[in-house]
């Protein structure tokens, strides 16, 4: 388990903005070249807009130029590890399918899960014949 990336996704989890929902998330994302970037839940009063933090490390890796992914750690304060909801799960899959996802609670209950097993069949159906593979 990546105990690195799990303590800088705890550092991040204290910049999260959850007024509403009072459930703070830190993510990390790290890229195969080493370079890892951080991101914060940020809610908002239509909760439909709310930014979870993984989707938010995504758009900050790729607007430095990253697209290519290893591992994801997410932490929150919650009984058992977290893993990522739908919506980030189909973002993290756009990139990385293989992703290894690490998640710890702040009492320190670790888990490791594969985004290919969190998400099978990331690009079957309707629109599959219109997939295109990233370079």
């Amino acid at each position: 388990m990546s105990n690195e990336l799990l303590t800088m996704a705890i550092g991040a989890r204290l910049r999260s903005y959850a007024p509403y929902s009072g459930f703070a998330v830190g993510a990390a994302l790290r890229t195969r070249t080493g370079a890892v970037f951080c991101g914060a839940n940020i809610e908002n009063i239509s909760l439909g807009l709310t930014m979870c933090a993984e989707r938010v490390c995504v758009g900050s890796a790729l607007a430095d130029g990253h697209r290519d992914f290893d591992a994801l750690a997410i932490a929150a304060d919650s009984r058992t590890p977290i893993v990522p909801c739908g919506a980030c799960r189909q973002v993290l899959a756009e990139f990385a399918p293989g992703l290894r996802i690490f998640s710890r609670t702040l009492s320190g209950t670790k888990a490791e899960f594969s985004l290919s097993d969190l998400l099978p069949h990331q690009k079957d159906g309707i629109l599959e014949k219109f997939h295109v593979e990233h370079a």
